[in-house]
């Protein structure tokens, strides 16, 4: 079973996504090092960046499990194709390995490609023909294959067969437009399958490759592989184009955890190492494509595992396995316990001990808490979303919060003035706000009073509550506000709703993230801010001064 990846080809069609060369070359490291078998690195010849990633391949990558993919079309109707400038182009990559998209439904033949039946045949047989004799392995990727299935059920199986007969090394089914249900997807792979045997060409490998339009790519690729697949093709997180590709980080999961089929490389034991490196994969490649993984990705997302619902807490506690899937660890993901109104006492008991908490089975300590986390949540709370402020409410019950510092008063202002030139009247355009605030504490045992300023009121809060207690905690400031988020809690009152906002702080190695509420988002954000400097020199191990 080989796993196939096209992040970089096909995943870049998404919305929002683009690589670099030097962000191609990054994750092609980071897939090899996973152990999948095929990096399709993109189309050299038409995209100028992919030709250039190509060249720059050949001195710069050392690849030691997958092998890099170059990926084209077939030569065009009525050119032979070892005329043709995109073949030529493909062998001069330099990939070892050639993907050829191929028309497979006799409708884009005849009106997209606008070419007869039989010259799409010949254009496939002989663009194979050309890539075999320049020593390349041949892939060919059957575009529309199951619609085609459809409209004629023999053309699809024809255009396979004039691949294989080429030499072709394996023709992968698409469902290019996503809307296949996984039992015809079967239903189609095997007849792609017994059509190559029968011809005698039981060496050519059938791939799958599944879009998730209708929120079954991976199902439909998992039908493939029990219908004889034996080469499964997908992106990264799901990239892709419309609702994304076959997430393939899944397709490896369920096939290494749940199958009997092998994907990645090496023994069990380096295999399951491989496996643990899944969750890191996802995440690094999500920032090199500057798109945050979603938290309900299968297997590697922050809540993949994730529990809040008391019931399941209970059972947890008494054995993992009984709400999970899986052991998280496998893939290198960890459980979440999430606290909120549904919380009962196994929920905190866990939450701490997840946090290095140990509430050494304190009944009435976990009574009170749970109380208290039912009755803030009843007012705007959210500690499934914060759990830097549920590990300070923890702690309080304890009676092992440290004060750091304490708060004598703090007040923010706007001011609004006119522009060089400009009446001060509404809506004009030309109004220019100045934003400060003032914020007094005591800490380090001597009281503090600073002003400061910035891009509007919490901003300017934040700045003046840093400077304070950066001169008795330096460590301050390597913090830094990295989300920032607003909810109307009872948004019906208009301006006089209670406001929640939730903030996400970083030191640059670990993230946090507190919720404040208040009657207005200055009140709010005050409590999200003081909250989340402490759990941050908290959790630095910095002692009150």
């Amino acid at each position: 079973m080989a796993a196939y990846d096209t992040t970089l080809r096909d995943g870049a069609q998404q919305q929002s996504v683009s690589f670099t060369v030097e962000d191609k070359l990054a994750v092609a490291r980071l897939l090899d090092a996973l152990g999948v078998a095929y990096i399709e690195a993109g189309w050299p010849g038409a995209v100028p960046k992919d030709t250039e990633l190509f060249a720059r391949a050949r001195d710069e990558l050392r690849l030691s499990t997958a092998r890099l993919v170059a990926f084209g079309s077939t030569c065009r109707p009525g050119t032979p194709a070892a005329q043709d400038p995109q073949v030529r182009a493909l062998i001069d990559s330099g990939a070892e390995a050639v993907t050829i998209v191929a028309k497979s439904d006799p409708a884009h033949v005849e009106r997209a490609l606008r070419t007869t039946r039989e010259e799409n045949l010949r254009m496939v047989a002989h663009t194979v023909a050309v890539l075999v004799r320049a020593g390349r392995e041949a892939m060919v990727d059957l575009e529309h294959f199951f619609d085609g299935l459809r409209r004629d059920p023999s053309y699809g199986l024809d255009v396979a067969l004039a691949a294989a007969g080429a030499g072709a090394d394996a023709v992968i089914a698409c469902d290019t437009n996503g809307g296949s249900l996984p039992e015809e997807v079967a239903q189609g792979v095997r007849a792609l399958r017994t059509a190559l045997d029968d011809a005698g060409h039981g060496g050519c490998v059938v791939g799958i490759h599944t879009h998730d339009d209708s929120g079954l790519a991976v199902a439909g690729a998992m039908a493939a592989v029990t219908a004889g697949a034996r080469q499964v093709q997908g992106c990264v997180n799901g990239y892709g184009e419309r609702t994304g590709n076959a997430n393939l980080l899944t397709l490896i999961a369920n096939l290494e955890l749940k199958t009997r089929y092998r994907v990645l490389p090496g023994e069990e034991e380096e295999r399951a190492a491989r496996l643990t490196e899944l969750s890191a994969v996802s995440r690094r490649i999500g920032e090199i494509a500057n798109r945050t993984p979603s938290g309900r990705l299968p297997y590697v997302g922050a809540k993949a595992f994730a529990h809040k619902a008391g019931l399941h807490a209970s059972a947890i506690k008494v054995d993992p396995g009984l709400y999970q899937h899986t052991d998280p660890a496998r893939v290198g993901n960890t459980m979440t316990m999430l606290v909120s109104e549904m919380a009962g006492r196994a929920s905190i008991e866990l939450k701490a001990r997840e946090l290095g908490i140990d509430t050494a089975g304190d009944r009435d300590l976990l009574t009170r808490v749970t109380e208290a986390v039912k009755e803030r949540e009843a007012r705007g709370y959210a500690y499934d979303a914060a759990d830097g402020s549920f590990e300070l409410l923890l702690r309080q019950a304890r009676g092992d919060l440290p004060e750091y510092f304490r708060v004598e008063s703090w007040r923010a202002s706007i001011t609004a003035r006119p522009g060089p030139g400009e009446e001060l009247l509404p809506d004009d355009g030309a109004t220019v706000t100045d934003s400060e605030a003032t914020v007094r504490l005591w800490t380090g045992g001597r009281r503090h009073a600073v002003l400061g300023e910035g891009n509007g009121p919490v901003n300017a809060l934040d700045h003046a509550l840093c400077d304070a207690l950066a001169t008795v905690y330096p460590e301050i400031r390597a913090f830094e506000l990295t989300d920032f988020k607003v909810r109307l809690l009872d948004s019906e009152r208009g301006t006089r709703s209670i406001v929640r906002v939730l903030i996400d702080i970083t030191d640059g190695e670990r993230t946090w993230s507190t919720v404040g509420v208040g009657t207005d988002i200055i009140e709010a954000s005050w409590e999200a801010l003081t909250d989340g400097h402490v759990v941050g020199l908290l959790r630095s191990g910095v002692q009150p001064r």
